[in-house]
């Protein structure tokens, strides 16, 4: 008889003194079992990229004010006419029922109570009406992996304006699967089905590799394919993935209502810049004409805090979010995210900064 997988069931408050702790709690708390912890956890290659993500935020220092009469932070902002209580909000990340067996379900509890918001993917495990409904009054968006099947992106897409999504994030940065050899050596295949993909045919991605989930994707993006998807949905439309100010103009050129500055968390092309080190320069191209969100790498709020000084306007986390999931359900998540809010906060008054756009207008030193 087949084994089923089991993901954790946790549901309860984790105790976080900092989020780069979690990941070996983790390890210990979630069975490797047909490479589960090996696949959330991974880079491509050699996983330089991945680690520079994270390293590259000490290339810079912020540059203190003092006398500014800073008694609280105030990290309350705006995506559009969406009230956040933070800038922090949640990366899209594939198969979160490797993480917790409610899998994106309660990461959307989890995100709303934090007053942010929920992303899901096309490969998420959990179809993302059932997503909506879990947190029905917080804002989610759905991320789209383009397929060579122009009618399935549709069904996809119309799938995502009925359950009510308020945005969708077209990712360009993954046409095909990086190499990643801890995926290789687990023999990795998602142990859990797909719902996304099974309500369009027989294949749900279950006992499938990441090579083979990879095959049914589009591989010549182009930037004309906004417009389609803007066309088909009536709904703004996020490109992530970008790496370069020159597809950042290009994208803005051919509809985005967002930029997304992002390498996949290394995820993908190995030897390529860290996130944060691109950041500037996108930010400087697209000149305020459309928000600019940023992830790869974060792991503490003085990292949110660069980040928004950098140009960018919201900061998405993807690993931590799954690791809170996984140590503590719903609330792990929460806690996450609160976790970092208390470090920006810490960050934002030690900084002199009392609002989100005062940390935008915040001088760093090379």
């Amino acid at each position: 008889m087949k084994k089923k997988y089991e993901a954790s069931t946790a549901e309860n408050h984790i105790d976080i003194v900092n989020i780069a702790s979690l990941e070996g709690r983790v390890k210990d708390h979630m069975s490797n079992e047909k490479g589960a912890f090996g696949y959330i956890r991974g880079g491509s290659e050699d996983e330089w990229t991945m680690r520079q993500n994270t390293e590259a935020f000490n290339d810079k220092e912020i540059m203190p004010r003092v006398l500014q009469g800073i008694d609280h932070a105030d990290l309350s902002t705006k995506l559009w006419d969406i009230d956040l209580k933070t800038p922090i909000i949640q990366a899209p990340s594939a198969a979160q029922g490797l993480a917790n067996a409610k899998g994106e379900v309660d990461t959307a509890k989890g995100v709303a109570d934090a007053g942010s918001i929920f992303s899901i993917s096309t490969y998420g495990s959990t179809a993302v009406e059932d997503a909506a409904k879990a947190a029905p009054d917080a804002p989610q968006f759905f991320q789209l992996y383009m397929s060579k099947d122009d009618k399935f992106n549709e069904f996809l897409l119309k799938k995502a304006v009925a359950a009510g999504v308020k945005a969708i994030i077209l990712t360009v940065d993954s046409t095909l699967g990086g190499y990643r050899e801890a995926d290789i050596i687990n023999k990795f295949q998602f142990p859990l089905p797909m719902p996304n993909l099974a309500a369009y045919s027989d294949s749900d991605g279950e006992g499938k590799g990441i090579s083979e989930i990879y095959a049914a994707a589009k591989q010549g993006i182009v930037p004309s394919d906004i417009q389609k998807i803007k066309d088909i949905t009536h709904l703004p439309v996020i490109v992530k993935g970008i790496q370069s100010p020159y597809d950042a103009q290009l994208a803005i050129e051919f509809g985005a209502d967002g930029i997304w500055v992002s390498n996949h968390g290394g995820r993908q092309l190995d030897g390529g810049p860290a996130s944060f080190e691109v950041l500037p320069y996108i930010a400087e191209i697209v000149d305020k004409r459309v928000p600019v969100i940023f992830d790869s790498g974060v792991r503490r709020g003085e990292h949110v805090f660069k980040a928004l000084a950098s140009g960018a306007d919201l900061v998405a986390i993807g690993r931590p979010i799954l690791y809170g999931l996984n140590l503590g359900g719903a609330q792990g998540v929460t806690d996450v995210i609160e976790h970092l809010n208390k470090e920006l906060s810490i960050t934002m008054q030690l900084a002199g900064t009392k609002s989100i756009n005062e940390v935008k207008n915040t001088d760093l030193i090379d």
